[in-house]
């Protein structure tokens, strides 16, 4: 079975948010798109072993892309994936017999995929719960009932019963399950809190990412209450409505409040202050128990990149809102 073929298209504003660095560097550009999910060195293999091509040559990793480039990249060929339990240490913050709630890491892939065949959170999780692990989500997804993106950290629910999976999935359709991320944002908003209803949908020009679409795009609403403001910057509560691919990063955009670090819906000509990801973390999830029927409620602190970040706004810049 032949590999499959991406094709992207280099437009301005791509260009123009990498005035920063001069440049965007086809490594790291094909680095971003999570739809691949390989690493930077990965990538460089399949760029230099010539499954990369811009305009239909060969070039080196760190070409630097022009507007209206064409980039096509042949991804290898899948192979049937067996997963294996792997030691890898978790972050588990509550657990009994029905589910599990960690804290899921930075750089840490959800699910198996290309390019990620290990090392994932799933490959974890089959070594922690050995056979206690639901199976609604299929082979390479047991006991997943929503994601996170690989750069988004923090608090995640696990189903290891079918009954608990079940009542989960329906918790998170009806909105009984509830979701509140921290993010840290370029620019002060207006209203200190508010609502985002934009519907999202692929990217019309690159398929790889998701963009508002008011007129193809499904429903997409997300509540939004400023913490901490400063000169240039804001610290908010995001709780999803709904829960679209991106949700979050695409509805920050699409109000000229691009998430610090973002590699794909940011903006590197401002200052992200080193972050090498979105400023995006899971802070708290609140579910009610499959079995008890008990109201849980459990919250996760920043990573240390997101509270390195916080001090240093704190130190710079004059807060004009706290709640």
């Amino acid at each position: 079975m032949p590999g499959e073929c991406h094709t992207f298209t280099i437009d301005r504003e791509q260009i123009q948010s990498d005035q920063r660095t001069s440049s965007l560097r086809l490594d790291l550009f094909l680095q971003a798109q999570e739809a691949f999910s390989y690493s930077r060195s990965s990538i460089r293999r399949l760029i230099l072993a010539g499954a990369v091509t811009v305009n239909g040559r060969k070039v080196k990793p760190g070409y630097s892309l022009k507007e209206r480039d064409t980039v096509h990249m042949m991804t290898p060929e899948l192979r049937p994936l067996e997963l294996r339990a792997e030691a890898i240490p978790l972050d588990i913050v509550f657990e009994d017999d029905d589910v599990l709630v960690l804290n899921k890491a930075v750089g840490m892939v959800v699910h198996p995929g290309p390019g990620h065949a290990s090392g994932t959170l799933v490959h974890a999780l089959l070594y922690h719960c050995r056979q206690d692990l639901s199976g609604i989500g299929g082979v390479q997804r047991p006991g997943i009932v929503h994601r996170l993106d690989r750069d988004t950290s923090g608090v995640m629910l696990v189903a290891k019963t079918d009954a608990a999976h079940v009542s989960l999935s329906e918790q998170l359709k009806s909105r009984t399950l509830s979701r509140v991320y921290t993010a840290i944002t370029h620019g002060c908003f207006r209203a200190m809190q508010g609502r985002i209803d934009a519907g999202i949908g692929r990217h019309h020009k690159d398929r790889k990412k998701m963009a508002v679409d008011h007129v193809r795009g499904r429903k997409a609403l997300s509540s939004y209450r400023v913490l901490e403001q400063f000169k240039r910057y804001s610290v908010l509560h995001v709780q999803l409505q709904t829960g679209r691919t991106h949700q979050i990063r695409v509805h920050m955009k699409h109000v000229q409040h691009p998430i610090v670090g973002d590699p794909v819906y940011g903006n590197r000509s401002l200052n992200n202050f080193n972050m090498t990801r979105q400023a995006l973390h899971a802070h708290t999830i609140c579910f009610i128990h499959p079995s008890s029927g008990e109201e849980m409620s459990y919250t996760t602190p920043l990573p240390n990149d997101m509270q390195r970040l916080l001090e240093t706004l704190r130190k710079r810049e004059p807060s004009t809102a706290k709640h």
